[in-house]
């Protein structure tokens, strides 16, 4: 089957868009890459998300828009994606949508909203659509995240040794093969508030601003006493958290102030001492599950100084690529949700419990029907133990 998995991440720069040919095997899930293709978020979209995002204020106008204005964009990306990877004959789209909002109470995730209404995908692509992840896995006592997860688990099944997955984009994530997954705190999220509030650029390309500025010790340290670092997993976050006001508090701590020559403290420092939080954070988090490789995917995997940032605090475990091992890094999600939305098709949970921390394993997502209604799929088929790249 050729599904088309759609994704945008924390970053809200583009929407990524990539196909695969998918096949169950016995007990393995085999999954043939056909390519990928990103589109950018138009100007308006993207200012006007940016300006409805926490922790600003919003209206209920205002997320009929862009709930509309990103289901639009959506729709355009899967039908190109259908049209020059599946030669106009994918049979099925997996949308995550755009993440806005995710609830978090005491530690404990109570919701999470994701734009982007699926039925604009399939009126403009004629197909099925499977969209809404996410809030299965919470009615079921889980954090919703990391999604991957169960993806991450199935491809590293019978690799030697502790190989973690870690996943860099707006907030980091990664996954252990005992299960344990969880983000690990802001991968670019800071990065890019931090480049757009001093530059008004969108990020730091290939890290030329961190690679200028010297790591700022008090300001490393005062963001590092972040209580959610030493939460205990399953656990996750997002730009409700780290965001531009939450960096501004930070360099505005009579702490931080107080440190010599602060007020010369230049953007290109402050950009480096975030790029050491995301990797120190990270390595912080693979220490803890005892990881001997790591195998990195999402956009920070373009930062060169990020990953040899990472690189230093993880002395003597390898850090390379999932473009090693067959999937493309910066369409790893998209992939995914692909393959999330091809388990869902066939009444296969798309969850691991150890991961999110819910109640049970679950079948996730809504489905929109096609022009041709919901595809015919076999049943009670067996849950797939691994995935094969091939």
């Amino acid at each position: 089957m050729r599904v088309i998995g759609l994704m945008s991440g924390t970053s809200y720069d583009a929407i990524d868009a990539a196909a695969a040919d998918l096949r169950l095997d016995g007990d393995s899930l085999v999954l043939r890459p056909l390519g990928m293709v990103g589109d950018a978020y138009g100007a308006e979209v993207r200012e006007a998300l940016a300006a409805a995002l926490p922790p600003a204020a919003t209206t209920l106008a205002e997320v009929c828009r862009l709930d509309t204005l990103i289901g639009q964009a959506f729709a355009a990306t899967a039908l190109r994606a259908d049209r020059e990877l599946c030669d106009g004959r994918a049979e099925l789209v997996a949308s995550h949508g755009q993440t806005v909002y995710h609830w978090t109470d005491g530690g404990q995730v109570r919701g999470t909203l994701q734009f982007g209404q699926p039925a604009w995908i399939a009126e403009a692509t004629g197909l099925p659509v499977v969209a809404d992840f996410r809030p299965r896995d919470i009615a079921a006592g889980g954090q919703g995240a990391p999604l991957v997860s169960l993806v991450d688990l199935l491809w590293l099944r019978g690799r030697p040794g502790t190989p973690v997955a870690l996943n860099l984009g707006g907030i980091a994530n990664l996954t252990a093969p005992d299960g344990t997954a969880f983000d690990t705190g802001p991968a670019s999220a800071l990065i890019d508030a931090a480049v757009h509030h001093f530059t008004g650029r969108d990020y730091d390309t290939d890290g030329a601003l961190a690679a200028r500025g010297r790591v700022h010790e008090p300001l490393l340290s005062r963001l590092l006493d972040e209580p959610y670092y030493a939460l205990p997993a399953p656990k996750t976050t997002g730009k409700e958290l780290f965001h531009r006001d939450y960096l501004l508090a930070a360099l505005a701590d009579p702490a931080v102030l107080a440190t010599a020559d602060v007020g010369a403290l230049s953007h290109q420092e402050v950009i480096a001492t975030l790029t050491r939080l995301t990797a120190r954070t990270v390595a912080d988090a693979v220490r803890s599950v005892r990881a001997t490789e790591v195998i990195a995917s999402g956009g920070g995997t373009r930062n060169p100084v990020l990953m040899a940032m990472l690189a230093e605090e993880l002395p003597g475990v390898p850090v390379h690529t999932s473009d090693a091992l067959g999937l493309p890094s910066e369409a790893k999600e998209a992939y995914a949700f692909a393959v999330l939305g091809f388990l869902t098709l066939h009444g296969l949970a798309g969850t691991d419990p150890r991961s999110t921390g819910a109640r049970h394993p679950s079948v996730l997502g809504s489905m929109t029907p096609g022009r041709d209604g919901l595809p015919r799929v076999p049943r009670g088929l067996k849950q797939p133990v691994q995935l094969v790249i091939g």
